[in-house]
């Protein structure tokens, strides 16, 4: 894999794994572009970076939860938080040598449906009927909890988005945009702890054979990761996830032309 190729890669995980346009379908698409393949365990790896870099900006968000479990005795915004996380981690971790292995999840047909169907829902969102408000992840009821965990399932396709699918559903499940996106990205840390722990234990084979590549693709993922959560959460505290929904319906109109011609 090529220096170019790499930091082209670090950039696009960095960028879509929080902006809700989709880090696996983009990364599909590019791994496609430059060498006709997708090479799942690299984009697996180059979650570290990414992983990082939440940790990194929500740090004070984090070491408040922690300390409301040890010393407030506060466990209800930690529970909900597994409660999400569950369906995808469970799920995502049976089917991973099959997520791996098949076509399914290296198809740029895929992506082009999935970036279309959910771009229509992001730009119809606002209309949807949507439960009761609630002011933050905390007062999520443990119900709510689980039906956003159920939506992330969906993120295992590629094209979906994992920070897409969660936004909208805690949109639905009462929470306003920002603070729909804020409990997403904290759900979002026990999956990405557990695909980090995954990939270092079990793949250590391809770790130690691909060592520099990795290193730089994740120093990029993670500049461009930080960047990338801070311009979101701004964004929403302001504006709709439309933008993106357009951007999603383009990006899948022209993959879709561009399968066409071939």
């Amino acid at each position: 894999m090529q220096a170019l190729e790499i930091i082209i890669l670090g950039i696009i995980q960095g960028l879509t794994e929080f902006i809700p346009i989709s880090s696996s379908g983009h990364l599909v698409i590019a791994q496609n572009f430059f060498s006709g393949a997708s090479d799942h365990l690299y984009l697996e790896f180059i979650n570290i970076g990414t992983f990082v870099a939440l940790l990194v900006y929500f740090r004070t968000r984090i070491i408040d939860i922690v300390r409301d479990i040890f010393l407030n005795k506060k466990y209800k915004l930690a529970l909900n938080i597994l409660i999400t996380a569950l369906p995808a981690g469970i799920i995502g971790f049976m089917l991973s040598d099959f997520i791996g292995s098949s076509a399914f999840f290296g198809s740029l047909v895929v992506v082009a449906v999935t970036l279309g169907l959910v771009g229509i829902i992001m730009i119809l969102l606002e209309s949807f009927p949507k439960a009761s408000a609630v002011n933050d992840g905390e007062s999520l009821s443990y119900k709510r909890a689980l039906i956003i965990g159920l939506a992330q399932v969906s993120a295992l396709i590629p094209g979906v988005s994992r920070s897409g699918s969660t936004i909208i559903a805690g949109r639905l499940a009462g929470l306003n945009v920002a603070s729909a996106a804020e409990y997403s990205f904290l759900a979002s840390l026990p999956i990405m702890f557990g695909v980090t722990l995954k990939v270092l234990v079990s793949d250590r084979t391809y770790l130690m054979s691909n060592l520099g590549p990795l290193i730089l693709g994740n120093v990029v993922a993670f500049i461009s990761g930080i960047i990338a959560v801070g311009f979101l959460m701004k964004y929403l505290s302001r504006h709709s996830l439309a933008i993106f929904g357009w951007y999603r319906i383009g990006l899948s109109a022209v993959l879709a032309l561009v399968l066409l011609l071939q």
